[in-house]
């Protein structure tokens, strides 16, 4: 009977992920292919005859490469540092480097035009100095120095656990046989470090490509992701080039993930002894060579905090234009978005809570079968559930318009994507995969023979999974549950396109609208500022659950 219980579990789990995440892949990928007559492939031959489209495909992956690319330039020594050395201020070093990642990009953005566009206080300084000024922030550059400086924090936690995983012996050995400095790290340190770096590298690039909100911000549409958003919402849902650039953007991913596997399944990474901690492998470091590593470290956090600064700074400014500073200070944006429009907030912690909740019991049941479970669909049931790794989510929101436009639910008094439901089940199904993997980290960790003791002891089936396996598995469940809710917090590719009405909005939603509205970018600053704490309060309780532990809440 506990078998058909169980095949009954993955019937239905399956179902219920083919139905949100499967099928509206399958539903965009048919209309980039179909027209009406059958399958053809000459819409998506089309665009690669249209300039507009080739020159967004082009953008696309050179701001991927080059965000990769800056990013390892900030990341690898970050994490070089913090796992090779042990100095005083490290801990300083290893939570500062993580704060990018706390930061919304599209709130970055227009922190980083305060500080650096045409007319920002750092080219006001160069005026004043020098008669001249940079367009640091101009076009595709603003992009690309916006996405490196939020999403090289990737780079660095990953390779920073690959570091520490390497066994130190074999350094030594290599420097016994004369190899130092850039050689040792060229041929032994850095192909032992490959997996988590490409792993970082391979996370940061599939987060740029289907990042909408900063090109948005930025008003720089030449991309892959702003031209699915303006396909869809200027000329309708019907439009079948916007749903061709979503199947691009989903094959740019899949092929990036391909090719990662491809890459590092090429060679053999493991080594014969378990790596130590960086705390056990790292060595101490004084004189000059501290003062060199704490002045490179200080310039690149320095740079990489610069738009933390600037949105704090916006939140308390009345006015801030054409000057170095604010010349009138206010607590009004506060009030605003805390008085006069709490539901931004309100919506916040509703939608992503429930979107936790629902992504906790799911990614316990899923993790249970895959690791406990005795039924045929273990793996499609994995790979459904990893899906949306893969799936920006500019993709699965035009999906989720096609599907449930004309659907109409009891109870909503509509179609379900007229209702603020549809937002809940969008960051569910997006951030499956996290809670997914951290329960099944967790579950990893609770030895079968706890469960079989209960068992012997009379404990059926349910009983021992609610009585032994669910509580020794909690810390997972919270963990994922809490990455699922900050990164909920902070989504907008997603909800821009599926948010029914204004006071329907979360926080990343009220943040765009009041960027571009007559009330200016003070309340839009300070509702980044009530995110960036979200997001910090997440991080922190996340790290201290993961304490003691190999690995990263970010690792892919």
């Amino acid at each position: 009977r506990w078998e058909w219980g169980q095949a009954m579990l993955m019937a239905g789990l399956l179902l219920l992920l083919t139905l949100f995440i499967l099928y509206p892949l399958l539903r965009v990928l048919f209309v980039a292919v179909s027209d009406g007559q059958g399958l053809t492939l000459r819409y998506l031959l089309n665009f690669f005859d249209r300039p507009l489209f080739r020159e967004a495909l082009v953008n696309s992956l050179g701001a991927g490469g080059l965000a990769v690319a800056f990013g390892s330039l900030l990341g690898v020594p970050l994490a070089y540092f913090s796992v090779r050395y042990q100095f005083r201020g490290k801990l300083v070093l290893q939570t500062l480097g993580v704060l990018p990642l706390v930061i919304p990009p599209f709130v970055g953005a227009v922190a980083l035009q305060l500080i650096l566009g045409r007319s920002g206080m750092v080219n006001l300084l160069l005026l004043r100095w020098f008669g001249t000024s940079v367009p640091f922030m101009e076009g595709l550059t603003g992009v690309i120095l916006v996405q490196t400086l939020h999403y090289f924090p990737f780079i660095m936690l990953n390779t920073a656990v690959s570091l520490a995983n390497i066994d130190p012996s074999l350094e030594e050995m290599a420097q016994n046989l004369g190899s130092h400095g850039w050689r040792l790290f060229r041929r032994v340190t850095l192909p032992l470090m490959l997996p988590g770096y490409v792993a970082g590298c391979l996370l940061t690039f599939i987060r740029v490509i289907d990042d909408l909100g900063t090109p948005l911000m930025l008003n720089y549409t030449k991309l892959l992701a702003p031209q699915a958003y303006l396909r869809i919402t200027t000329i309708g849902i019907d439009d079948v080039d916007g749903y061709v650039v979503c199947v691009i953007l989903v094959v740019l991913s899949l092929v990036s993930l391909w090719t990662a596997r491809k890459y590092l399944g090429l060679s053999e990474y493991a080594t014969v002894q378990r790596g130590t901690t960086g705390a056990e492998i790292g060595r101490p470091i004084r004189g000059m060579k501290l003062a060199v590593v704490l002045l490179i470290s200080a310039g690149m956090l320095g740079i990489s905090l610069l738009p933390h600064l600037g949105i704090l700074v916006l939140s308390l400014s009345r006015i801030w234009s054409f000057s170095l500073l604010p010349t009138v200070y206010t607590l009004g944006n506060y009030e605003e978005i805390l008085f006069r429009t709490p539901h931004f907030v309100k919506n916040t912690l509703l939608y992503a809570l429930l979107a936790a909740g629902v992504d906790i019991v799911l990614g316990a049941i899923i993790a249970w079968l895959l690791l406990r479970g005795r039924v045929f669909g273990r793996n499609l049931l994995d790979a459904i559930a990893t899906m949306p790794l893969a799936i920006p989510g500019v993709v699965l929101a035009v999906g989720y318009l096609r599907v449930f436009h004309g659907w109409d639910v009891p109870g909503l008094g509509g179609p379900l994507t007229g209702s603020w439901v549809i937002l809940v089940i969008a960051y569910a199904m997006r951030r499956l995969p996290y809670t997914v993997r951290a329960c099944y980290a967790a579950l990893q960790q609770i030895h079968v023979s706890l469960e079989e003791a209960a068992q012997n002891l009379g404990a059926n089936q349910v009983r021992t999974f609610w009585k032994v396996t669910f509580p020794l598995m909690l810390g997972g469940l919270v963990a994922g549950g809490l990455i699922s809710f900050m990164t909920s917090a902070v989504e907008l590719s997603s909800t821009i396109m599926l948010v029914p009405r204004i006071e329907m909005g979360p926080i990343a939603y009220g943040i765009y609208v009041y960027m571009q509205s007559a009330v200016g970018r003070g309340p839009g600053a300070a509702l980044g500022v009530v995110a960036i704490l979200l997001v910090g309060l997440c991080t922190y309780v996340t790290n201290r659950i993961f304490a003691g532990r190999s690995g990263s809440a970010f690792r892919v």
